[in-house]
Order: C-alpha cells, then sequence, then structure tokens
C-alpha cells in the first residue's frame, strides 16, 4: 500500500467520488477505504450543522463517514471546515488501533483529503438544499405542489395511477383558529394535523401543501375511507404542557381514479379535484356535505365551465350581450320611474340566461369586464334616448363584489358615464351586500365615491347578507332593494314575522330618506301587501319582465300600468 503515490490514491479516491450521487453516505465508505489506509485512519465521522443557530445549540446531523471497526479512539484530528453560507462540517478523524500519533506531514495529507472530502460533501449538501427548496415545504414540514406534480407523473408512468385517489383539501374556519390561538399555535395546529394524516399513509402516498390552508393529497383507494374520517374532524392538542385541543376539519374535493374518466395528466387530476373542492366549499355551511367527489356529471359542468370561459373574449368582442331592461313600477301612481339592467347572451341563434354564464364569470375578472360593457351599452341607450327627446328614467346597473379591490373602480365607472356623455343622475349603481370586514371596508369607499360625483347607490338583497344594519348605518345609499324572500309566496300562508319584518325594513328605510323598492314581486297580493305597507316603488313579473331595448322604449313615453 504504502508504495503507491498518496497522488495517485487521491486521483483515484476523486474518480470514485464523482460516481457516488451521496457523499455523506455508506457508499462514502468504499470511497475512502484506500486513502484512509494509507493515513492509518481507523475512522471518519462529521457533524453537520445547518447554520450558526444550529452550532450554537448543538443540534447536527451526524454522518460516519469511513469505519474500519479496528480504531484508536484516543488518537482523533479534528478539521472544522465552513462554507460562505454559514453552514459547517465538524470531521473526526480517528487513527487506526495500535497507532498513537501522525507526524506533519500525515497530517497535512489528512488535511487535503478533508479538503476534497468537504468538497463532495458541500456539493451533496447543495444538491439535497436545492431539492428542498425545489419540492418541500419548510413551514409544514411536507411537500409542496411541485413535488406533488412530479409524483402524479411518476405514477401515472408506471401505469398505477388507478389504485389511487387524489383529494383537494381545504381546511374549514381556519382563519378562526388563528384568531382563537395566534397564528404561532396556529401553525403548529395546522403541522400536527397535516402530521396525523402523513401518518396515515402506507407506501407510495403523498400529502403537498399547495398554499396557506390548501393541500393535495395522493392516496390508495383502500386507504381513503381513513383519510375521510380524518378530515371529517379530528381533536389537535396543540398545547402539550396542558393538553389543550382543538377540533380540526377540512373540506375536500375528491377524485377516485378509474378507467371511466381516463387520465393522461397530472394537470387533468388537479382540475378535477379543483373542480370538486369548489362544490365542497360551496356546501361549507353544512357540515354533512364537506366532501364532494367528481364524477361524469360534474366532468361535464367543467367542460361547460371551460367552454364558457374560452367563448367569453369573442363574446365581448362580437357584442354578443345584449341589455335588456326591467322596469320600475311606482305603486300609487302606476307609472315607469326606473329601471334595472339585466344581462342576456345570444349566441348562435340562442338566448342564453344569465343563470348560465354569470355564474362562471364571477369565478374570475371576466365579471368585471362585463359589468363594464353593460355599464356602457346603458350609457349608449341613455344618450339615444335623450338625444330622441324622450322620458329617460334611471336606470341601475349591476355591479359584482369582485369590482370591490379595484382602486380605480370610481374612475373607471365615471370614465365610460361621461365618454357617453350622460348626466350622473340617470345612473345608479347595484350592489349586493358583503359577506366579510374586508369587503365592507372596500364597498363603503366605493359608495363613497360615488355618492360624491353624484351617482346614486342601491343596495341589492337587503336583508341577506352580511351585517345588514350595520351596512346602511355605516353606508349612505340612495336606494334599498327588498329581497324577495320577505314577500309571501303564491298560495302560501304567510308568515306573520316575515310581515312584521317587511313592514319593519320598508319604515325604516322611508325614515332614513332611502328609497324602497321591492324585487321579485310576481302577484296581486303581494302588490296589495306592499301598498299597504307603503312601499315606494316595485319590480317584478306582475308588471314587466325584463325586455329589449326596443320593446322598453315603448314603456318610455308615458307608459300607464294598471293593478287588477
Amino acid at each position: 500500500m504504502q508504495s503507491k503515490s498518496f497522488r495517485g490514491i487521491l486521483q483515484n479516491f476523486m474518480m470514485m467520488m464523482e460516481g457516488f450521487p451521496n457523499t455523506l453516505g455508506p457508499d462514502c465508505d468504499s470511497a475512502l477505504e484506500e486513502p484512509c489506509l494509507f493515513l492509518n485512519i481507523g475512522r471518519i465521522t462529521a457533524d453537520y450543522y445547518a447554520n450558526l443557530k444550529d452550532e450554537i445549540e448543538g443540534n447536527s446531523e451526524k454522518y460516519t463517514l469511513f469505519d474500519s471497526k479496528d480504531v484508536e479512539m484516543q488518537n482523533v484530528h479534528n478539521v472544522e471546515k465552513r462554507t460562505p453560507v454559514g453552514t459547517v462540517i465538524v470531521y473526526h478523524v480517528y487513527a487506526k488501533k495500535g497507532y498513537m500519533s501522525w507526524d506533519e506531514e500525515e497530517l497535512v495529507r489528512i488535511d487535503i483529503l478533508i479538503k476534497m472530502l468537504f468538497v463532495f460533501n458541500g456539493r451533496t449538501k447543495l444538491q439535497l438544499a436545492n431539492y428542498r427548496l425545489s419540492f418541500y415545504d419548510p413551514d409544514m414540514e411536507v411537500y409542496n405542489l411541485k413535488y406533488f406534480f412530479k409524483t402524479l407523473s411518476e405514477v401515472i408512468r408506471h401505469g398505477e395511477i388507478n389504485e389511487y385517489a387524489a383529494l383537494y383539501i381545504n381546511l374549514r374556519h381556519f382563519s378562526a383558529v388563528n384568531l382563537q390561538l395566534g397564528r404561532s399555535l396556529g401553525n403548529v395546529v395546522m403541522r400536527r394535523y397535516i402530521g396525523y394524516i402523513n401518518d396515515m399513509f402506507t407506501g407510495n402516498e403523498h400529502i403537498a401543501r399547495i398554499g396557506g390552508d390548501n393541500f393535495a393529497i395522493l392516496v390508495k383507494q383502500s386507504n381513503l375511507e381513513n383519510v375521510l374520517e380524518a378530515l371529517a374532524g379530528t381533536a389537535i392538542t396543540y398545547d402539550d404542557k396542558t393538553h389543550d385541543r382543538i377540533l380540526v376539519s377540512a373540506s375536500a374535493g375528491v377524485y377516485i381514479i378509474t378507467d371511466t374518466i381516463p387520465v393522461h395528466s397530472p394537470t387533468e387530476i388537479m382540475d378535477r379535484i379543483s373542480v370538486a373542492i369548489a362544490i365542497a366549499k360551496r356546501n361549507n355551511h353544512n357540515a354533512q356535505e364537506n366532501f364532494a367527489f367528481f364524477d361524469t356529471a360534474m366532468m361535464k359542468e367543467n367542460e361547460r365551465v371551460l367552454r364558457i370561459s374560452s367563448l367569453f373574449p369573442s363574446a365581448i368582442e362580437n357584442e354578443e350581450f345584449i341589455v335588456y331592461y326591467q322596469p320600475k313600477v311606482s305603486v300609487d301612481e302606476c307609472r315607469l320611474v326606473g329601471a334595472e339592467a339585466l344581462c342576456r347572451w345570444e349566441h348562435d341563434g340562442r338566448l342564453i340566461s344569465p343563470a348560465e354564464f354569470i355564474p362562471v364569470l364571477e369565478r374570475g375578472i371576466d365579471i368585471c369586464k362585463l359589468d363594464f360593457y353593460m355599464l356602457d351599452h346603458v350609457c349608449r341607450d341613455i344618450r339615444r334616448w335623450l338625444d330622441e327627446g324622450r322620458s329617460v328614467v334611471k336606470v341601475s346597473v349591476n355591479l359584482s363584489r369582485r369590482h370591490l379591490s379595484d382602486m380605480d373602480l370610481l374612475q373607471h365607472i365615471v370614465e365610460i358615464v361621461d365618454r357617453n356623455n350622460v348626466p350622473h343622475e340617470y345612473i345608479e349603481v347595484e350592489l349586493t351586500e358583503t359577506t366579510t370586514d374586508v369587503e365592507f371596508k372596500d364597498l363603503k369607499r366605493v359608495i363613497s365615491g360615488l355618492q360624491e360625483v353624484g351617482i346614486a347607490t342601491s343596495v341589492d338583497d337587503f336583508g341577506i347578507g352580511y351585517s345588514s344594519l350595520t351596512l346602511i348605518k355605516d353606508i349612505t345609499w340612495n336606494v334599498l332593494k327588498v329581497d324577495r324572500s320577505f314577500l309571501p309566496e303564491h298560495g302560501e300562508n304567510y308568515d306573520t314575522k316575515k310581515e312584521v319584518m317587511l313592514r319593519y325594513v320598508v319604515g325604516m328605510a322611508q325614515g332614513m330618506g332611502l328609497e324602497c323598492v321591492a324585487e321579485g314581486v310576481e302577484t296581486l297580493e303581494q302588490i296589495k301587501l306592499l301598498m299597504d305597507c307603503k312601499c315606494d316603488i316595485v319590480q317584478g313579473f306582475y308588471f314587466d319582465r325584463p325586455m329589449p331595448v326596443d320593446e322598453f322604449v315603448t314603456r318610455l313615453d308615458n307608459y300607464k300600468y294598471e293593478i287588477k
């Protein structure tokens, strides 16, 4: 052994190390055998510190790089190596048994060997760090969405995907957990809950964080029932001293993968569980319906949604969306006093109901484009009526909640109205009640801005949304539209509580100086009740259905309605 030059031994060592993917693992042992025997080394171990904090606290990953089982433990040479990014590796070099000390030249050679080893170790750790950065979520100590896609690809390629179910889960009401416990303990709860699910896995099953409180799961179908049971509700201990617990549950979009709906790519799986979770979250108010299972009906619905979304840009460009007007009628004088602009879609010779496309567009910002389109076309009609010398009434235009986060919404509205040279008093912006504190603040900002420029505002569906009384106490509206749920249905025994509430809402609106509009009015019984409540204005099928602009124009010229 001693006859071979140290340089030659190092060259051989380098060639061997280049072939090993992980030089901090067991493969390192065989590569080090020749140089260690040459230098009378019996064992090399390493302490790896990921950062300064770990070094100070003594938290290291320990590795044995070479062990001949013939070691002189009393003779150890320690070598510390640091990287520019703060990681530290401390090497412990032990002499082989019976070899009590190294001379100066041998120590120099040992240091050269350690330097080379450090280069390979550093490269390996960098590879591992890149792997973690690419595929790992450090906050929750689970894999991320990129890794989930990678795993799906492998399972599909191996032809094993039909053994699995994929889930998209959302932790229910987790913002309330953070409010109750604080974000730090909230993270503990989330980490332990996800860890609890992870511990249920057997074999090639995975959970990955999508972001926030959303996760994706790939689980064998034979294990699905156990996972769903955990998602339905599990008590998680968040304080090990007091043993305090909190119940955590999740909504889930579930796709049991079978040949019925073939899978060709990870994207198809993600699309399908995304559709299912959207439905599950819409049922979030009902604890019995936290799970939605993707099926052929859902696939057809998803295809319909994708088709509408793909057709929308050209439909806007070709002006396929048409304004229909539904009159608002004064109860005491039976005359036209206003109208609401409603959207219809004329495509391939068919008139499409808004119920078919509005909910789809509301999932993204397309609804905002449609709202501005509608406002522009209403303004065109009003300008034309004014130029024709007609008796124009105020027209209300609906805006989606999606607009509320737009800091420039007021400027966008005013620009459209002014571009069409329409006096502001002929436009009314109609908004539905909000569902959150954040939306409420944005709503207040928008309404105040519209009031300042003389554009009227109305609150739609009053009585079924978020903090209704606060809504009209803190925001200055012009019009309050009473939701149809307060009115008696045809032939039903009218609930006296509903009547009391209707009278209260109408009286309150009038007392606050608001114009009160009852919508969804369809029967003479409802008309008489509203007249008795002294409601100002009604809107509904009793007087007129929504109609195209040519028909509505005939209502502008002193049209007289009748109550009969």
